[in-house]
């Protein structure tokens, strides 16, 4: 069955013969693809009471398993926003009790942001569920397809430039 995109091409096909298009049935189902996975993904979210930048850092936080903590520098990183975003964002956070800032041990200058009890109880109770949910999004793809998928899109990302969190 034809989706949008099918739809997008074939009218530059018959527009513009001479170009071929071919690499926007790649571009335009990822662009189209990544709005539909982040209305879903912020509308679970929404359904738990929270944004999804608010899981996000805080899953950063669990998943470290580093129990003293990440420093704003490395949740920056990983979220990949501006340094006055995540400041924001751990204010924001620290108000709903999620993160508190402790002092760094090898650093008295530096500040460490880590999870407080209802933070990771909070991250431990959604991960089951958001992972349920991708699981439901990803429902209409075999695990062969699946497992086809994940190297294509993992050498597409290296290709540019996506190699690590630091």
């Amino acid at each position: 069955m034809p989706d949008a995109v099918d739809q997008i091409t074939a009218a530059w096909r018959a527009q513009r013969p001479d170009v071929d298009t071919s690499p926007m049935e790649i571009f335009g189902r990822l662009s189209r693809l990544g709005r539909l996975v982040d209305r879903e993904l912020t509308d679970f979210f929404r359904g738990h009471g929270l944004e999804r930048w608010e899981f996000d850092v805080l899953a950063t936080l669990r998943r470290s398993g580093n129990e003293s903590g990440l420093s704003a520098g490395a949740l920056n990183k990983a979220a990949m926003i501006t340094s006055g975003a995540i400041t924001n964002r751990i204010d924001r956070l620290t108000a709903k009790g999620w993160v508190d800032r402790v002092p760094d041990p090898n650093d008295r200058r530096a500040i460490k942001v880590v999870l407080t009890d209802s933070g990771r109880t909070l991250v431990d109770r959604l991960l089951p569920l958001h992972v349920s949910n991708e699981e439901r999004l990803l429902s209409a793809l075999t695990p062969t397809d699946r497992q086809t998928l994940i190297p294509i899109l993992r050498k597409f990302s290296e290709s540019l430039g996506d190699l690590s969190l630091d």
